[in-house]
């Protein structure tokens, strides 16, 4: 991030345009000051300055000043690459998009607001200084771009030291709040029985890893307290391998940047780190092509066509090629997956997840070419790292003992703690979990897997919740301890007393505090006006409701959240009114269809509920709730047989529920 200037702009700002659904842009400068004429949030054109550049290569964003101290980056880029590679031009983000002004990704709405969604990453000590009352961003930073600050924290001790005794007088730390020096004194050896590096020293924390996920992780932030060597999950929550995200196998469905890869990638599990293979100060690799991996592993064994199965020197035959797939981002930033996979195109057949073979080189050729061919070179297809897929696919398509099998990788400690984090939140759409089995979690040495299990555990029975879960709120990392508080908020106030009771409520002020950080979020409204609901708090739960739908109108959880406030105070016009404002922002929200149609229950017009429980069923097939409630509506209706089908088909798909097991055999007793 820099001040826009002659020398940090790189885009054609000499009375250049762009048009895009409809609209011309017109990019111009004015008193060496630089100006765009585009399209503002009530739809209309108008002029705004440029007041700061975002990025450099291979592409570079623009910053607008709007009301509220909010720094909005416009949606039309500078291609930065060479005008040969078919760069040097604008383009718009989202190319086959017709992004209106009234849509959150609109260059003025939430989504491209800069002060919460970019700016952490590319400055130095970031405060967002959001103020809920007033409504505006008071936002703040020590630096642009990332100084050493931003890996190292606070250096005033550093300089102090050094200035006083200079580098062979100072202290082992030098006075660096995080010193990252996990790979001092380490070397990397070779197995020679399998060729494969080893680690001369364990590596015993994640601290570098650390560092380097507050800003190439997919995750959210919970304070601007933060400060470089803090534990990752005391200030930031990091995404795990969710099904809407990634792929079975951990491939990237959306934009994660590298964390999430990397932790499930058998090069994190034997002790590599960021800057074994980045220079973390050039922004470069340690060494060109192959070399960056053979600093480690045998150029005489991989580096070769027996291994490659490509000619020395093509494309093909590059280690990243194979190994780190690349997927382009903002339409041309090309990116590689770091979780270091063994091709497998036999998955592209049992799974549907592509391939590197069939989808970037053999395009032409099918994933059982492929297949073949590997194992005709090789004589077998190597199974990899990512030995999770076949379960995390098994669940997608609710296959029975599904469960079985991710409470196996949940428990095995020599899988990647993200991994066996992913399975436990996985487990959230089964209904057969071992519960004992998930309270042992929660003592695991990992943060991720604690975190899960909690979760897991929210859904548990009182008694489980308030003998186990309840030590969570004490944990030593904070996202844990939010956690609990989450899954213990229904029964905090009737159920714990003296110091544990005392150890929620520090754990709630600290979870109040993370959702009041990030008050200009509908997604943290939402979840504390939840908190309040739970707790009886109505008319705050119902002011902040409302907040958050003023945010974002298309933010379907809040009005979700608002309707059973409404509920609660026995209002269900009231509800079934947010309900309806909900389906004409979203029509195809099956958890707003579902609710209506209860809305209209509790009303005693089950005729009028059975339409919306229906469509809620035929939008979210996968959800047995959803089957579950329409077929007691049926029956309550008088529709008794019709009921019974629908729930013997439903059990069919998932025997192992107990809620329809029971229906069936309650309807048919009767």
């Amino acid at each position: 991030m820099a001040v826009a200037s002659d020398a940090t702009v790189l885009g054609q700002f000499t009375d250049s345009t762009f048009t895009y659904a409809g609209t011309t842009s017109s990019f111009y400068k004015r008193n060496k000051q630089f100006y765009v004429r585009t399209d503002g949030a009530d739809g209309m054109p108008a002029e705004f300055e440029v007041t700061h550049t975002f990025g450099v290569y291979p592409l570079q964003q623009y910053l607008v000043p709007m009301p509220g101290g909010r720094l909005q980056a416009l949606s039309i880029a500078w291609d930065a690459r060479p005008k040969a590679a078919g760069g040097q031009r604008w383009f718009h983000l989202y190319p086959t998009e017709r992004i209106g002004a009234k849509d959150p990704l609109h260059w003025t709405g939430l989504r491209q607001n800069s002060n919460f969604m970019c700016a952490d990453c590319h400055t130095t000590n970031l405060k967002k200084g959001y103020d809920a009352d007033a409504r505006r961003f008071g936002t703040t930073w020590t630096e642009l771009g990332v100084g050493c600050e931003a890996c190292h924290g606070p250096g005033s001790a550093h300089v102090s030291l050094m200035g006083a005794s200079g580098a062979s007088g100072a202290p082992a730390g030098l006075g660096l709040t995080a010193r990252l020096d996990e790979r001092k004194n380490v070397a990397w050896t070779t197995d020679v029985s399998t060729g494969a590096p080893v680690r001369s020293l364990p590596r015993t924390s994640e601290r570098e890893i650390d560092v380097c996920a507050r800003c190439h992780a997919r995750r959210s932030q919970l304070t601007d307290a933060a400060i470089a060597g803090q534990p990752f999950a005391d200030n930031f929550r990091a995404t795990l391998l969710e099904p809407a995200i990634f792929r079975p196998d951990g491939q990237p469905l959306d934009e994660v940047y590298n964390y999430a890869a990397f932790a499930q990638s058998k090069m994190h599990a034997k002790g590599v780190t960021c800057s074994d293979c980045h220079d973390p100060h050039s922004g470069t690799l340690r060494a060109a092509g192959n070399s960056t991996c053979t600093r480690c592993h045998q150029s005489a064994r991989f580096d070769v066509s027996a291994h490659t199965m490509h000619a020395a020197g093509t494309p093909a035959a590059a280690c990243a090629t194979c190994h780190m797939p690349v997927s382009t981002y903002m339409v041309i930033d090309p990116r590689h997956d770091h979780s270091f996979r063994i091709p497998r195109p036999d998955r592209t057949a049992s799974l549907g997840v592509p391939n590197v073979c069939t989808s970037a080189c053999h395009a032409g050729k099918s994933p059982a070419w492929a297949s073949a061919a590997i194992r005709t070179r090789n004589g077998r297809q190597a199974a990899g790292y990512q030995t999770f897929a076949e379960a995390f696919a098994a669940v997608e398509r609710d296959a029975t003992g599904a469960t079985r099998e991710l409470e196996r990788i949940a428990g095995d400690e020599t899988m990647p703690a993200l991994v066996r984090a992913s399975a436990l939140e996985r487990m959230q759409s089964q209904s057969d979990v071992d519960v004992p089995g998930v309270v042992r979690l929660l003592a695991d040495s990992d943060a991720l897997v604690r975190r899960a299990a909690v979760t897991l555990l929210a859904r548990a029975d009182d008694r489980t919740r308030l003998t186990s879960v309840v030590g969570m709120l004490t944990d030593s990392r904070r996202t844990v301890r939010t956690e609990a508080v989450l899954a213990l908020m229904d029964v905090a106030d009737r159920g714990l007393a003296g110091p544990d009771r005392q150890a929620f409520d520090r754990a709630f002020d600290e979870f109040v505090a993370e959702q009041r950080y990030n008050a200009d979020r509908p997604e943290a409204q939402t979840n504390l006006g939840q908190a309040l609901l739970q707790r009886g708090q109505l008319d705050e739960a119902q002011s902040t409701l409302t907040e958050a739908i003023r945010l974002d109108r298309t933010f379907v959880p809040a009005y979700v959240n608002l309707s059973d406030v409404y509920r609660v105070r026995h209002d269900e016009t009231a509800a079934e009114r947010v309900l309806r404002e909900a389906l004409a922002v979203d029509p195809r929200a099956a958890v707003v269809h579902h609710a209506l149609g209860l809305a209209l229950v509790r009303q005693h017009r089950v005729a009028d509920a059975l339409p919306s429980l229906a469509r809620a069923m035929a939008l979210e097939p996968a959800n047995p709730r959803y089957v579950y409630v329409y077929a007691v509506a049926l029956h309550d209706d008088g529709r008794v047989a019709v009921a019974l089908n629908v729930l013997r088909a439903a059990a069919a798909k998932w025997p192992s529920d107990r809620a329809i097991a029971e229906a069936i055999a309650a309807y048919q007793a009767r």
